[in-house]
């Protein structure tokens, strides 16, 4: 989500680059003799414009508080969210790079450690014949499974979201709404928020030289519109909604459902809720 347009963004980018990593090194060197912690960056979460609110004047970010659930216990690993994501927010037409994706998890019959896979594993790829189509490969039909499941992962838009805390520009900020947003033409592609992420849920955009995640389909939520990926699911395994509306689907989930969170223990806090994943998902 960009706020703001500049002619001369790549050369800001590669002037901001080397200073970011002189500041790195000499921050490194002081905060260590110091207090040995890395200074807070401030969310950007001002409204570029005083006589509107971001993105357009007929929205209120102050008004919602936007949530997604997940439940594991529908989802079939079709992997249409994975492509309608693809197409609705331009990401690259490979398979190694995603806003959100999907992996599967089998036990197998006498074996103690869990089978993890996902659309991007070479098998997978294989079995789709593209790197622009995605689906599982069925290598478990000779195998006795004693259960398997799917689930759907993306960025979970955290109330405490590490990486707006190491992005050293200021380029990922968390907006007022709890969305947490890259501003393209302010990343410097120092990849520290890819590093930061506990949920591997970043990726570097070699195309646009910048990170890139899932915004929950900012452009379309701030329209009263679902994101791409909830609209494409034809079992019902994302949901989405305003927190603040008692009404909305989120809000109806999490009434209805003991929900869990991953990684508790980083402290992120995440808004993104999961019905039926195993200790293994992380």
């Amino acid at each position: 989500m960009s706020r703001d347009s500049k002619p001369d963004s790549d050369a800001r980018r590669a002037f901001l680059a080397r200073l970011g990593g002189a500041a790195t090194c000499a921050g490194a060197a002081v905060g260590a003799a110091t207090l040995g912690v890395a200074p807070r960056v401030v969310a950007k979460t001002e409204a570029a414009d005083a006589g509107g609110s971001f993105p357009t004047k007929d929205y209120d970010w102050t008004r919602h508080k936007w949530g997604f659930g997940v439940d594991a216990t529908k989802c079939i690993g079709c992997l249409r969210c994975v492509e309608a994501c693809k197409i609705e927010n331009d990401v690259p037409t490979n398979a190694h790079q995603f806003r959100t994706w999907v992996e599967r998890y089998v036990h197998v019959n006498g074996e103690s450690q869990v089978r993890i896979d996902s659309q991007s594993d070479p098998v997978n790829i294989a079995a789709s014949g593209s790197e622009k189509e995605f689906r599982f490969a069925n290598r478990y039909r000779d195998a006795k499974v004693d259960k398997a499941f799917f689930v759907p992962k993306l960025c979970n838009h955290c109330e405490h979201p590490a990486c707006v805390q190491v992005c050293p520009v200021g380029a990922t900020f968390q907006t007022k709404d709890g969305v947490v947003l890259v501003d393209k033409n302010y990343c410097i592609g120092c990849r520290y928020c890819v590093q930061a992420c506990p949920y591997g849920a970043r990726y570097f955009n070699e195309e646009t030289n910048t990170a890139d995640k899932c915004t929950w389909c900012y452009h379309r939520i701030t329209k009263g519109m679902q994101p791409a990926c909830v609209e494409a699911c034809p079992v019902g395994a994302r949901v989405f909604g305003d927190q603040k509306d008692k009404q909305s689907p989120i809000s109806e989930f999490l009434r209805k459902n003991r929900v869990q969170v991953l990684k508790p223990e980083s402290g992120n806090a995440p808004n993104v809720f999961y019905v039926g994943i195993d200790k293994e998902v992380n």
